[in-house]
């Protein structure tokens, strides 16, 4: 049997604007604070996993080395969408699985402050600009013409498509989401934006891609995340305040887009999360009512709520009751995206998976300060990239 693999160190740097760092500055400084965090050096990896998307130096993981430090381990470069930086840990926790090494190292950086809203094309995004013409104009305009593949068309279609099965789903619903998650970030100090918003301020800023407003939208911002995994044989050896702050990792699961019906299908990301949400709770022997609390992908405000039903947080079309209930506030029953999300948080791309994680093993050491949820033993967080793919690692409280 496969032993387990355990979080020794993890850190994430502020996100927001750093415009004196460049990728390696801010993929650096979360390294060292996840070394320092898991109270080991660089000398004791035997794996290094690095992510990045969007404009670090090629090959980033081995520019990273020189900062951080040239041991000759093997490096793995990672692009993966938004889901890099889950890949990335994935990676280490994979070669820790089969035995190349006892510890790995896994880390995800972007700088992203300025970019405006991203679309799939990486290499026009600089010229890109977004006009608020109306309920189409504003999905995005680039170069002249209305975009609706871009991120802010994809998931506002998104939205609407669950809103056209259910009742109750409307504009305001998906505001009070967005207003849920911007007071949650006000106790974050590692948030892009720490500002709580009132439900006319949200309702009434620029609309982006109906029904997503800019508040509603995910922070494009700075900022890295790194983690050190390691072995259940080799975390025995160590000392009992560094065996007291390890994380399990129950489930650690990535998934595409499947065949289906005999045909290739579109990007669809409610099935690569159910997939991948799924085989999680079976490896880690959970379910969804043992969750104390989850971090999921709300690129958007619509991305949140569908995915209540994706990662089975209710049943099929229950998503608005279980918001409504008020359970997914930070007092409630399963609390959704306390750090804030990606919608006040922020979404430096290639971080966030690992930032995700961060936030959920930071409650399960009972190290979140003023927004710690009381008790929390198992976490769940989720990401998903346009590309296609799905992360989900279900997290446990060390029992030492």
């Amino acid at each position: 049997m496969t032993e387990d693999v355990w979080i020794l160190g993890i850190h994430m740097t502020k996100f927001g604007k750093h415009r004196d760092k460049d990728t390696i500055d801010l993929a650096s400084e979360a390294v060292f604070g996840a070394l320092a965090d898991g109270g080991v050096g660089i000398d004791d990896i035997g794996v290094l996993g690095a992510g990045n998307l969007l404009g670090g130096p090629t090959p980033f993981g081995q520019n990273l080395q020189k900062q951080i430090g040239q041991t000759g381990v093997p490096v793995y470069n990672v692009a993966n969408a938004c889901a890099t930086g889950a890949t990335a840990l994935r990676v280490a926790i994979m070669a820790v699985k089969a035995g190349e090494t006892d510890m790995g190292l896994a880390v995800g950086v972007e700088k992203l402050s300025g970019m405006g809203l991203l679309t799939g094309d990486v290499a026009t995004q600089t010229e890109q600009q977004w006009r608020p013409q109306g309920r189409f104009g504003a999905i995005t305009s680039l170069e002249g013409r209305v975009r609706t593949d871009t991120m802010p068309g994809v998931f506002a279609q998104i939205g609407m498509e669950y809103a056209s099965r259910y009742d109750g789903v409307d504009f305001e619903l998906f505001a009070r989401i967005a207003e849920k998650n911007h007071a949650h970030s006000t106790l974050n100090p590692l948030a892009a934006y720490q500002k709580r918003f009132s439900l006319d301020e949200i309702m009434n800023d620029i609309m982006i891609a109906y029904p997503n407003t800019r508040p509603m939208c995910s922070a494009n911002c700075d900022g890295a995340a790194a983690a050190v995994v390691v072995s259940e044989s080799k975390l025995r050896t160590l000392s009992p305040e560094q065996r007291r702050r390890a994380v399990k990792i129950s489930a650690s699961v990535l998934t595409s887009d499947p065949w289906q019906e005999g045909c290739q299908v579109l990007p669809d990301v409610s099935t690569l999360t159910r997939l991948a949400a799924d085989q999680a709770y079976e490896r880690a022997g959970v379910s969804p009512d043992d969750l104390d609390l989850v971090e999921l992908h709300d690129c958007f405000a619509t991305a949140e709520l569908v995915h209540y039903e994706n990662l089975s947080l209710c049943e099929p079309g229950g998503a608005v009751d279980l918001f409504e209930s008020g359970e997914t506030w930070r007092d409630g029953r399963i609390p959704v995206n306390v750090s804030g999300g990606l919608e006040s948080k922020g979404h430096p791309v290639s971080a966030t998976g690992i930032a995700n994680i961060w936030e959920v093993a930071t409650h399960l050491r009972g190290e979140a300060g003023p927004r710690q949820i009381e008790g929390a033993r198992v976490g769940l967080a989720h990401v998903v990239g346009i590309g296609q793919a799905s992360a989900v690692h279900i997290l446990e409280k060390s029992a030492g």
